[in-house]
């Protein structure tokens, strides 16, 4: 027996009932203690969508058009029961509520999460993604705020790989598999500090903008 989110099979019963439990504790992790609002989202295998489209522009990496959010607050019990209704699906972070990310190449990241931990700045939630991304959480506002911020800094005219996501997008949350590559994973989990109340971008911008430019 298996189940099907949109035509992808899982087969393993034993590994199914394993990967909804600890999806559902993952789940109430992120919306009980940390607050966040989880969306669930597609997943992609040999570049297929389980959303069925078969030109999907975002393969596994996007929400299911049909499932509900789990809201911010909600407890062990009742996240159960909301993941048990989308078996298989991708844990996704709506972006632009609590925080809003500034995502960077991975390599430039670690290196400026290293300088910024050396100079006593207070980074938030750092995750990487399988394709090769840093991902800092920072507070909502930062990708209205960017291009000024960088204007700023001196940093609007430079060439750098760094973007700044807001509302409207979405990001993998760990351990969930992004696009069929593999597992995002935490480089600095959330911590009671900073998942409710991440740092200014300005805060971290400089950093990553010299790091970004350096590499």
């Amino acid at each position: 027996m298996g189940f099907t989110i949109g035509g992808i099979r899982e087969m393993r019963s034993g590994t199914r009932r394993r990967g909804r439990a600890a999806g559902a504790t993952a789940v109430a992790e992120y919306t009980g203690r940390w607050g966040w609002a989880v969306a669930p989202g597609a997943r992609a295998a040999g570049g297929v969508c389980s959303c069925g489209d078969p030109g999907c522009a975002a393969p596994g990496a996007h929400p299911l058009d049909f499932a509900r959010e789990v809201p911010p607050g909600t407890g062990p019990e009742s996240a159960a029961v909301a993941w048990a209704e989308v078996p298989g699906a991708a844990m996704l972070l709506p972006v632009g509520r609590t925080f809003d990310v500034l995502d960077v190449a991975e390599g430039p990241g670690r290196q400026a999460l290293v300088r910024m931990e050396r100079m006593g700045l207070p980074p938030g939630p750092v995750s990487v993604t399988p394709g090769g991304r840093a991902q800092f959480f920072v507070a909502p506002g930062a990708a209205a705020g960017l291009p000024g911020l960088l204007y700023r800094m001196g940093w609007d005219d430079a060439c750098l790989d760094l973007r700044a996501l807001g509302p409207g997008t979405y990001v993998t949350a760990p351990p969930s598999d992004r696009g069929g590559l593999g597992p995002v994973r935490w480089l600095r989990p959330p911590d009671p500090d900073t998942a409710a109340a991440p740092p200014q971008a300005r805060l971290l911008l400089g950093t990553l903008a010299y790091v970004c430019h350096r590499w």
